[in-house]
Formats: structure tokens, sequence, C-alpha cells
């Protein structure tokens, strides 16, 4: 088993049971380690390692799902949509789908289980972390159109800041796969409101909001005080007086932590003594778009 692990994780995680054979491992060993924990089956004769599975996140999962279905087909498939964002290295909007989406000689679109296949786009694949993946361009436009502005977003705006790809591509891909008004708004939409200066998806999001609401903000925009001392850098500046904040997974426990909420409320009130309204916003601020819409107008009309 010891040598299944090594070759497994050198194929970042995944195995199939023709591998496992090679190295010693028959059906019996297979099941033992199924129960165990040792391996996690995500397909038929195709399996993770156990402690890859436990610690990978919702992109991580579905780029493993991609690995397994590719290594368990003898074709020259193509991974697309989400889960070739997620081998991309990009971000997705939680709840991630447990599909796989491919691309292969076929006619039409057909839904196999957890894996769709559809027939090949016109641009050449290209290689993201081992396997055959559509590019990044591609993917974003191809999750945009189907799942929406804020899905695409949050991999353009990420994919922007790692300077992976051009607006022009993906400009160039949407032209290619917009079916009607609606569609194209949407991929008119996306490409104007993109910024790579964006630090997150909560930020990505955050923005999204504002945009909606008619309103033009800044990305990481620095503050200085009257004499040009360096205050802050905030996450967005909104008509130059109103700065909104993306508070994500920030934890103030411990010692640390304690030390870094007494430095952020001192920023704050900084930027407060320099006639900036602040607002925080979480995730649960965007999961609720009406009470943030009233939250963002009052500071808007107190600035």
């Amino acid at each position: 088993m010891q040598r299944l692990l090594t070759v497994g994780r050198a194929r970042r995680g995944v195995v199939t049971a023709a591998l496992a054979a090679s190295v010693g491992v028959d059906e019996h060993g297979l099941v033992a380690a199924r129960r165990t924990g040792t391996l996690v089956r995500l397909r038929r004769d195709t399996y993770v390692l156990g402690e890859v599975w436990r610690i990978a996140g919702p992109e991580e999962r579905l780029a493993l799902r991609a690995r397994a279905v590719l290594a368990s087909r003898d074709d020259e498939a193509v991974v697309g949509h989400e889960a070739a964002v997620a081998l991309h290295g990009l971000p997705l909007l939680t709840p991630v789908p447990s599909v796989v989406d491919l691309e292969s000689a076929v006619t039409r679109t057909r839904l196999h289980g957890t894996v769709r296949v559809s027939p090949r786009g016109p641009e050449p694949c290209v290689v993201a972390d081992g396997y055959r993946v559509v590019p990044a361009a591609v993917a974003i436009a191809q999750v945009t159109l189907r799942a929406g502005l804020r899905s695409g977003l949050v991999a353009l705006d990420a994919a922007l800041a790692r300077r992976a790809l051009g607006l022009e591509e993906v400009a160039a891909a949407l032209d290619l796969r917009v079916t009607g008004p609606g569609s194209r708004r949407r991929a008119e939409t996306l490409l104007r409101v993109a910024d790579g200066a964006s630090e997150s998806p909560g930020e990505t999001l955050t923005r999204l909001v504002l945009h909606d609401l008619g309103l033009t903000p800044e990305s990481q925009v620095t503050i200085r005080d009257e004499a040009g001392r360096f205050v802050a850098r905030v996450d967005l500046l909104v008509g130059g007086r109103v700065v909104v904040e993306f508070d994500g997974a920030l934890k103030y426990g411990g010692a640390d932590g304690r030390a870094a909420l007494v430095a952020e409320k001192r920023r704050e009130d900084e930027l407060r003594s320099l006639g900036y309204v602040v607002v925080r916003v979480t995730w649960a601020d965007l999961d609720d778009p009406v009470r943030l819409c009233r939250l963002l107008r009052r500071a808007l009309a107190a600035a």
C-alpha cells in the first residue's frame, strides 16, 4: 500500500485500479483501503487518496473529480466549465457543482450520471494541473453564460489579478457563445465590471452590488491624511467618502487576534476622523442583498 500512496501523491491524489495492480494492490486491497479511509472511490476503478480528499476544499474536490473522470477514459476529452475553472486554480462560488463537464467528439450534449459530455468548442485545449482543459478564458465564458454573472466575475477577477489572461481573450470566447440579447447583456456586463485589483471573491461580489446600485467604486484605494501620511489601503471607495470593506473569515481569537482587532479599530477610527464613512460587509450581508443595499444607501446619505 505504501507504494500506491507514493505513486498517488505523485499523480495529484488520483489512482486507478490498474495502477494499484501495477504496484501489487489487488481488489481485496482496494476494498480494505476504502474501508479504512486510505482511498475514497470517485468512480468505478478510480480513487483518490483519503489524505488528499479530506483536506480538499470545494474547488479542489471538483478538480479531483475531473482528474478521476479523465483517468477513467481512453479518449481525448477536454474538461470545461466549472471543473476547468477549478483545474486552472481559480475560485468558484459555492455550492460548487459535482458534475464534471467534458468536451469530446460528440454531436450533442448528454448527461451520464455526474459527467456531462458536450461537443468540442473551436479553441484548442491547454494543459492545466497536468490535464487537458479548455483555456481559462473559455471556461470563464462558459461559467458566466450558464451559471451567471456572479460566478463568472469571481473567476475572471482572480484570473486578471494573476495576469493569467486578458479581457480580449474572454471577449472573444464570449462572442463565440452568446445566443441572444440576454446572454449578450450578461457578457457585456462581465467585461465592463471586471477588475483585477479585487483581492477576494467577497470583494468582487461586494463591488458587483455597488455597480448594481448604479455606483462606480474604486478598488484598493490608498488613504492619506492632510500631511500625506499613509492611513489605510481600503477595499473599495465610493463617492470619495464611503469606505466599503469586505470582512471575510477574519478571526479575533487569541493574543494575535486581539492585537489585530485593536489595530483594525484604530484604523477605522482614523478613517472616520478624516471624514470617511466606513461600511463593513460580510458573507451574511451578501446573502441578503436587500439589507445590504439599505446599509449602503444609508452610508452614502451620511457621507
